[in-house]
């Protein structure tokens, strides 16, 4: 095999999970993957706020996230955690929550903020290379005075 078809056929595979994924019902989805349960989680500091977060670590819970959920309690959140800093783009296909995100700089240091509307394949995206994103109900981060700039403490974050 050629190393384009080699390539070709890796994508196919990939687009192929992906849409086995996105045929699941959300009901059977949300019964069947149980990532509520099996994620770590850890405790972050957001001024005088702690937020209890998830941590998607893997590409396939990278890929779930939050996915058919249907409420997450006011202190609790999703961090998404990424092998290596880049440009991170998220998007809200069968999410049913509003959402914000802060993208996140490695010292915990917010880039920047996009609120998500719910069910919609618009990208929401960070304004510099980030690893860290964090995935909170919409609306969160502006009750509590953080914005871009602002800084998140705990484990994950160096300095």
């Amino acid at each position: 095999m050629t190393p384009i078809h080699s390539t070709l056929r890796t994508w196919c595979l990939a687009i192929s999970s992906m849409a086995a994924l996105v045929s699941i019902s959300p009901s059977a989805f949300a019964q069947s993957s149980g990532q509520a349960q099996h994620l770590s989680t850890v405790t972050l500091g957001a001024g005088m706020y702690n937020i209890v977060a998830q941590v998607a670590r893997t590409p396939q819970e990278r890929q779930i996230g939050l996915m058919f959920r249907e409420n997450m309690p006011v202190h609790e959140g999703m961090l998404f955690i990424f092998e290596e800093a880049a440009t991170q783009c998220f998007w809200m296909k069968n999410t049913l929550l509003p959402l914000s995100a802060a993208f996140v700089a490695e010292d915990g240091r917010i880039v920047n903020i996009e609120d998500m509307a719910p069910q919609t394949e618009n990208s929401h995206c960070s304004k510099q290379p980030v690893r860290m994103v964090l995935e909170m109900n919409q609306g969160w981060f502006a009750k509590r005075g953080l914005k871009a700039g602002s800084k998140l403490t705990g484990a994950p974050f160096s300095g």
